[in-house]
C-alpha cells in the first residue's frame, strides 16, 4: 500500500531532453542515416527525416539530457515540506556526474525509491542509457541488472494510476486537472523545449519548467494517498 511507505526516503525526479544537434544537417552522415532510418517509423507521409528531427530528444540514441529536477519531502513537526534542486547544464556528462553522486550518497539503501510520471518507460531508462553512452557506472537505484520485478526501487504515478490496464495512457497535466492540482500556467510545454534550448539559449527556463513538474508530480502522489498537498509556503528551491 502507498501508505506505508516511507515519504522521506522518495526523490521525485523530472528530466528534459534535447536532440543532440541543433538540426538534422549538423549530424554526421552515419547518424543522418541512422535518423533517416528512425523517421520512417514516426512521421507522416509528407515530412522528412529533417521535418522531425526536433523529436529527437525523446530517444536516448539520438537526444540529450539538459535538465534533472528533483523533489524531497521532509516532514517536521508535523508538516510536509518540499525542496526542490535543478542538475543542469550544456555538458551532459557534467549533470549526470553531479547527479549520480546526490544519489551514490544519499539515495543508496535499499529502502530508497524514485518516483517519477512515466518514469519506468522514458526517465529511468533514459537516464541509465545516456550514463552509459557517456562511460559513467550507474548507481544502485537505477541498475536493473539481476533484479526481480519486486526488488525495482521505483515508483511511477502513471503506472499506478493504469491500474495494469497496459494500453492506457494519461498525461500528468490531465491527472492534476482531474485531481485539482493547482498547476501555475506556463510559458513553455514539453513540447517547445527543444526550441528553448537550441534557439534561445535558455536553460535556466527549462529547468524552472521541469520543477513545476516534479511539484505537480509530488502532489499527484500524494492525492494517490488521500492526503492534502503541500502548501506553496513549505515549497523551496536549493
Amino acid at each position: 500500500m502507498l501508505q506505508k511507505i516511507n515519504l522521506e526516503k522518495i526523490l521525485f525526479l523530472d528530466i528534459e531532453t534535447v536532440a543532440q544537434k541543433s538540426s538534422f544537417t549538423e549530424l554526421d552522415d552515419v547518424f543522418q542515416k541512422h535518423w533517416e532510418n528512425k523517421a520512417r517509423f514516426i512521421s507522416k507521409e509528407e515530412e522528412t527525416a529533417e521535418d522531425v528531427y526536433e523529436r529527437a530528444g525523446i530517444y536516448a540514441e539520438f537526444g540529450k539530457i539538459v535538465c534533472i529536477s528533483i523533489g524531497a519531502i521532509r516532514i517536521e513537526n508535523g508538516v510536509k515540506k518540499l525542496r526542490l534542486k535543478s542538475f543542469y547544464n550544456d555538458d551532459e556528462q557534467i549533470l549526470l556526474t553531479n547527479f549520480f553522486e546526490l544519489l551514490n550518497q544519499h539515495y543508496n539503501s535499499r529502502d530508497n525509491l524514485l518516483c517519477g510520471h512515466n518514469g519506468k518507460e522514458f526517465d529511468f531508462p533514459y537516464i541509465a542509457r545516456r550514463a552509459l553512452i557517456n562511460g559513467i557506472s550507474i548507481p544502485s537505484i537505477l541498475d536493473l541488472a539481476g533484479k526481480k520485478p519486486w526488488e525495482v526501487p521505483h515508483l511511477d504515478t502513471l503506472q499506478l494510476w493504469k491500474f495494469g490496464d497496459y494500453k492506457h495512457y494519461t498525461s500528468l497535466s490531465l491527472l492534476t486537472s482531474i485531481f485539482n492540482i493547482p498547476t501555475p500556467k506556463d510559458d513553455i510545454d514539453g513540447s517547445m523545449v527543444n526550441q528553448v534550448y537550441w534557439q534561445e539559449k535558455d536553460l535556466t527556463r527549462i529547468a524552472n519548467y521541469c520543477e513545476k513538474d516534479v511539484v505537480a508530480l509530488t502532489q499527484l502522489f500524494l492525492r494517490f494517498r488521500n492526503e492534502n498537498l503541500i502548501l506553496d509556503e513549505n515549497i523551496s528551491i536549493a
